[in-house]
C-alpha cells in the first residue's frame, strides 16, 4: 500500500457549514489512535494500519492548511512506543522516512512549514536525516506549521526544559527569581508556537497519554470514536464545530475567543 495520494489543492478551503473563521482554533493537537485496531478488524498486519493512518494525515494536513490554521501537532511516536514489538517499531521508522520523502514537495507547494518535536537521542540516523531535511526544505514556508512529535514524551520535555533552565542559572545567565511561566515555555520543544486551542483524540480513548501536558492546560478536548485511518474531513470539521461551540473562559466569568 502506498502512502502517496493525489496532491491536495492549495486554494483556501471554503468554510464548512457551521464554522466561522473567527471561531477556528489557531493550533490543533491530535493524538492519532486506532491504527492497530483498524488493521486488526480487517485481518491485516498492524504495519498496514499505520500506512492507512499516514494517508489520513495527508488529508487532515491539507484541510488544516487550506482552512488557514496556524499550527497542527501530531503525536506520531511517543517515547513509550519503543516498548512495542521490534518489527512494528522498525516499520514505523521506515514509514516516517517514506512519508517525509514523499511529502516534502507537497508541503512546499502548500506553504507548510515542517517541524519536529521530541528527543533526537535514540532515533535511527536515517530518520533524523529525513526529519532534518524536511525541516530545512520547508524553513522558508509561512503557512501552516506542521509539528510531528517523534520520540516525544511530555514529562521528558519538561525535564529537559528544567535542565536547560538550571544550566543557565548555574552559568549566571538567569536569576532564579526571574523564572516564570514564559521562561519555561521558551525552553519547551514547542517554543514559538501558540499553545493548542483544541486537542483531538481518536478511537474513543479518553486520556492524554503524556502529550503536551504543559501546553494543553487550557485546550478544549474533543474525543472522536472514529479510528484514525477513517478520520477524514467530516470528522475533522465536526471537531472544529465542537470547539466553536465552547465558551472559553480561562478561569474568568466572561467567555473569550
Amino acid at each position: 500500500m502506498s502512502i502517496v495520494t493525489p496532491a491536495a489543492e492549495s486554494t483556501p478551503l471554503e468554510l464548512p457549514e457551521g464554522l466561522r473563521r473567527d471561531r477556528l482554533p489557531r493550533h490543533v493537537a491530535i493524538i492519532m489512535d486506532g491504527n492497530g485496531r483498524w488493521a486488526q478488524r480487517r485481518g491485516l498486519p498492524r504495519a498496514l494500519g499505520h500506512r492507512a493512518g499516514a494517508i489520513a494525515v495527508q488529508g487532515i494536513v491539507g484541510d488544516a492548511s487550506r482552512l488557514g490554521l496556524q499550527a497542527l501537532t501530531l503525536y506520531s511516536f511517543s517515547s513509550e512506543n519503543w516498548k512495542r514489538p521490534a518489527d512494528e517499531v522498525a516499520a514505523l521508522m521506515e514509514l516516517c522516512c517514506e512519508y517525509l520523502r514523499m511529502e516534502s514537495e507537497r508541503m512546499i507547494a502548500s506553504d507548510v512549514r515542517f517541524r519536529r518535536i521530541g528527543r533526537r537521542e535514540g532515533l535511527p540516523a536515517p530518520v533524523l536525516d529525513a526529519l532534518d531535511q524536511a525541516e530545512a526544505a520547508t524553513a522558508h514556508c509561512r503557512g501552516l506549521t506542521l509539528c510531528l512529535a517523534v520520540n516525544y514524551g511530555s514529562r521528558t520535555e519538561i525535564a529537559d526544559a528544567m535542565r536547560a533552565i538550571a544550566e543557565r542559572v548555574a552559568a549566571g545567565e538567569l536569576a532564579p527569581a526571574s523564572i516564570d511561566e514564559s521562561t519555561i515555555a521558551k525552553h519547551l520543544y514547542t517554543h514559538g508556537l501558540p499553545d493548542p486551542d483544541l486537542l483531538i483524540r481518536t478511537a474513543g480513548e479518553r486520556r492524554v497519554s503524556n502529550y503536551l501536558l504543559w501546553q494543553i492546560s487550557y485546550a478544549e478536548i474533543h474525543v472522536a470514536e472514529t479510528l484514525w485511518p477513517d478520520f477524514g474531513s467530516d470528522e475533522f470539521h465536526q471537531a472544529l464545530r465542537d470547539y466553536a461551540s465552547r465558551e472559553r473562559r480561562f478561569g474568568d466569568v466572561t467567555a473569550k475567543g
